[in-house]
């Protein structure tokens, strides 16, 4: 009879060792390894013990036989002391009589069901314990044998091999979903960039690098930070966020400065605690966590994407998303570059095209007009000699005098359009004869320090062009708006750049907001042209128009040495 058991138990184990590999679910394996030992054993009680990370103690307790009643009045489920310990300490099968009387028997909590047999054994997972199979109180009071010990040895070691498999299953197929997710998001992230590139104008550019952006990894704000002299510049934002554009934010000490130098990615847990600067500045509020991500082209931090709070509970962000923003911003700053650079040829072409059409002007008011009113002051000088005295003299007098002061105002606005002496004789000369001009004419005192290359070749004629321009507006400014006494100019070349300065001593103005008849607009641009910035300081006591530009050293060399010396 017993043989007739043994072989009946050996294939009922096997019937189950084959159910436990078919199945991939982890929970579903627990479940079954429980019903199952119970039902081999005849235990009224079954229980598993997993072991957390550190194998010292109980991380999750799953039990049959004991109902829910039964478990709230026990309250708090086992950790592993007791007898339950001796097996986490010395992993292996355990058969106890009484498990009231065992050595190392705490008892039992108040509410807790009676218990006497009991069977313990490891569950043993690639060499590992993973923790351990209890049964108790078996069947019409007798003891566990040898028989139920060897069985549930046997489905320990099934319930190994199909946990194991449960779990790299249930791996297997959450990185499956996780390489189609970043598939997906990568592919998004492409049809986006590709959209993107086929855009030209800067302000759609970073509208659609925020408005996407911000979708490929569920971002509830997302704000573009680019990078301009010592500051990270607010260029645009998407999602929940307050106005903030222009808001500067220093490269050095702060974070979003970090990543654009490190070229690094920082996920931020918590934003009040390692932001360093208010997420309210970049126009965020009540910002949790974060994504800071650099715009990179060709080794040069362009700026910085800063993506805030994760889903619709503001949760972290993941390392698929910090991958998807990452290979987004790659393409989003070849976009941003290429739009920057088509901005700055459009500028270019039409400030260069503007210069052809003044020396267009220039040209027909000095070979047309004003060789016709020379021509005419001759004409009236002549006749004026045939007449001797009476009215018809005195007419042709006032003629002559009236065309020659016409003259000399051509003159006046030739020397505007196109001053000859800068073509001819270089950006000194020009500049002393536009200062010696203003000074005549508006009766102001104005000092002027020049110190430039005697090599012309050096600055080329763009740059020299570029220079007095800046003089020339900046002495407008100081002529209309300034009512000052006193104007310096003062141009110095040294170290590959040249540092250009028109101070006053007027009424000053507040440059951001001021109209276009300032015509700093125009000044700016064609300062930013030549790979620098155009600074502006004004107080009641005057004024400073100063731009520092390198002219024999690679501009972004020169511009990121003296951008401290230009401020913000």
């Amino acid at each position: 009879m017993d043989d007739q058991l043994d072989q009946q138990r050996l294939r009922r184990l096997i019937d189950v060792g084959r159910g436990l590999l078919s199945q991939l679910d982890p929970e579903a394996v627990l479940d079954q390894v429980l019903e199952e030992a119970r039902d081999i054993t005849g235990a009224r009680y079954a229980a598993l013990g997993i072991l957390d990370d550190d194998r010292r103690e109980l991380e999750r307790f799953i039990t049959r036989g004991i109902d829910d009643a039964t478990h709230r009045s026990i309250g708090d489920l086992p950790r592993g002391r007791g007898i339950l310990g001796v097996l986490i300490d010395s992993p292996q099968a355990l058969r106890v009589a009484n498990v009231g009387e065992h050595p190392e028997s705490y008892g039992f909590p108040p509410g807790h069901p009676p218990m006497t047999s009991f069977l313990g054994v490891p569950v043993v997972v690639r060499g590992q314990i993973w923790g351990n199979l209890y049964l108790t109180e078996k069947d019409g009071g007798g003891q566990f044998d040898a028989v139920d010990e060897e069985s549930v040895l046997v489905l320990a070691a099934w319930a190994a091999i199909a946990i194991d498999n449960a779990r790299q299953a249930d791996a297997g197929a959450a990185r499956r979903d996780e390489l189609e997710q970043s598939a997906r998001r990568l592919e998004a992230a492409h049809t986006i960039a590709v959209a993107v590139g086929a855009e030209m104008e800067l302000e759609k550019v970073l509208e659609l690098i925020a408005k996407r952006g911000r979708a490929l990894v569920d971002a509830r704000s997302l704000v573009i930070l680019l990078h301009e002299n010592a500051d990270l510049v607010v260029a645009a934002s998407a999602g929940v966020t307050e106005p903030a554009l222009g808001v500067r934010v220093p490269i050095d000490g702060s974070t979003t400065g970090q990543v654009l130098e490190s070229h690094a990615v920082q996920r931020i847990a918590d934003v009040t605690a390692h932001l360093r600067i208010s997420a309210a500045q970049l126009g965020v509020l009540d910002a949790r966590t974060a994504l800071l991500v650099p715009l990179v082209y060709r080794g040069r931090g362009m700026g910085v994407l800063a993506a805030f709070d994760h889903g619709a509970e503001s949760a972290g962000f993941s390392e698929d998303d910090e991958m998807t923003l990452r290979a987004f911003a790659a393409s989003g700053a070849t976009a941003v570059v290429l739009a920057q650079t088509v901005r700055h040829e459009r500028s270019r072409h039409s400030i260069d095209a503007a210069e052809a059409e003044r020396r267009r002007w220039a040209r027909e008011l000095h070979d047309e007009t004003l060789q016709g009113l020379g021509g005419l002051r001759v004409m009236l000088s002549s006749a004026l000699r045939r007449v001797e005295e009476g009215d018809v003299a005195e007419l042709l007098r006032e003629g002559v005098g009236h065309v020659e002061r016409e003259i000399e105002n051509l003159r006046a606005i030739i020397t505007e359009l196109r001053p000859a002496a800068l073509d001819e004789l270089g950006l000194a000369p020009a500049i002393e004869a536009l200062v010696a001009r203003v000074s005549a004419v508006e009766g102001l005192t104005i000092t002027c320090e020049l110190d430039l290359p005697a090599d012309r070749a050096l600055l080329g004629s763009e740059l020299e062009t570029t220079v007095y321009r800046l003089v020339q507006e900046s002495l407008t400014n100081v002529v209309k708006h300034a009512r000052a006494r006193q104007a310096r100019v003062a141009v110095s070349a040294a170290g590959g750049r040249l540092d250009i300065k028109v101070t006053d001593d007027g009424a000053g103005f507040d440059p951001a907001l001021t109209s276009n008849g300032f015509g700093l607009a125009g000044m700016r641009e064609r300062v930013e042209l030549s790979g620098s910035r155009l600074a502006i300081t004004s107080e009641p006591s005057g004024t400073t128009v100063r731009a520092v530009i390198g002219f024999s050293e690679p501009d972004e060399t020169v511009v990121e040495r003296v951008a401290h010396e230009l401020g913000p």
